[in-house]
């Protein structure tokens, strides 16, 4: 089964393949984009009663948050430290905004969720961003200034493969040491076993720019593949490259 909805504010695609009757595919369907709906409503900081925004508004105390949103919060914390402040959710002149690690954190959530309702054959793709299980998925990673094209395809048979990038949101993000926007890089992909892990990474190390490069691949179970500002690809050795 194969199905897409609109969560997030980017388009997220199940294909499910093997697991049984479509009634059981379905039903796992169903839970997987329910928690995604509701991971949107607690999370988001547009809307204004959200857990988020209460929080920043100063609404809600620590002792008062959803352990889920401590996690998310705690990653958020790791991640700034590991990358040296690149990683920032509470930049100065902003509101608190984690959704630079809430969607790869609520995308494997789902992931869990589909492994738990007996579903082992699967990819699940929010925006680009994807986790697969089962059996070798082969995934196209979005050339960086050409909207029509790839410029690598990678083959993942249980795992995760994120990209940060500058084309789809412009300089959007920003490198927490500086405020400024993070440009040394057109693109970064990693692969990992988790989504949660790739798409962190991913948007740390295009924070840190050229040096984020390094940062990425040195991490334990992480590849990547970069396209730097002068058009140049950085690639770790065992990226699983296709094409």
């Amino acid at each position: 089964m194969h199905r897409v909805e609109q969560i997030m504010g980017l388009p997220v695609s199940l294909r499910i393949e093997g697991s049984g009757s479509g009634g059981e595919a379905a039903g796992a369907a169903d839970r997987v984009f329910a928690w995604l709906r509701e991971v949107d409503a607690r999370f988001s900081p547009f809307l204004p009663d959200s857990e988020v925004s209460r929080l920043d508004r100063g609404e809600a105390a620590d002792d008062e948050l959803s352990p889920e949103l401590v996690e998310v919060l705690d990653l958020c914390e790791r991640y700034r430290v590991e990358s040296g402040g690149a990683f920032q959710v509470r930049l100065p002149g902003r509101g608190l905004d984690p959704c630079a690690m809430v969607k790869g954190w609520a995308v494997q959530r789902g992931a869990e969720l589909l492994r738990a309702s007996g579903v082992m054959t699967f990819c699940l793709n929010a925006g680009g961003d994807v986790v697969v299980a089962g059996r070798p998925w082969r995934i196209g990673i979005r050339h960086p200034e050409r909207a029509d094209r790839v410029c690598a395809v990678v083959e993942v048979a249980d795992g995760a493969v994120a990209t940060s990038g500058r084309y789809e949101r412009g300089d959007h993000i920003l490198d927490g040491r500086t405020g400024l926007a993070a440009t040394g890089l057109l693109s970064l992909t990693v692969t990992a076993p988790t989504l949660t892990e790739a798409d962190a990474v991913a948007t740390a190390g295009f924070a840190m720019g050229a040096e984020g490069v390094e940062w990425a691949a040195g991490r334990a179970g992480c590849e990547v593949f970069a396209v730097d500002a002068g058009r140049g690809v950085r690639r770790s050795e065992d990226f699983p490259l296709t094409l």
